[in-house]
């Protein structure tokens, strides 16, 4: 998980501040929505790998 974690900062982190920003600027439902829905992929990827 650290792997795929550390992929944007290392490929271009200028992209990466940004967006960390962006999301710290975020409301938090916002942020709860973008949360469920990363869960939710993150499911049906490792259902479908397996």
């Amino acid at each position: 998980m650290l792997v795929i974690e550390g992929i944007m900062p290392f490929i271009n982190p200028n992209a990466f501040r940004r967006a960390l920003l962006q999301m710290a600027n975020m409301q938090d439902l916002r942020l709860r929505t973008i949360g469920l829905f990363s869960m939710i992929l993150g499911v049906v990827l490792l259902y479908w790998v397996h």
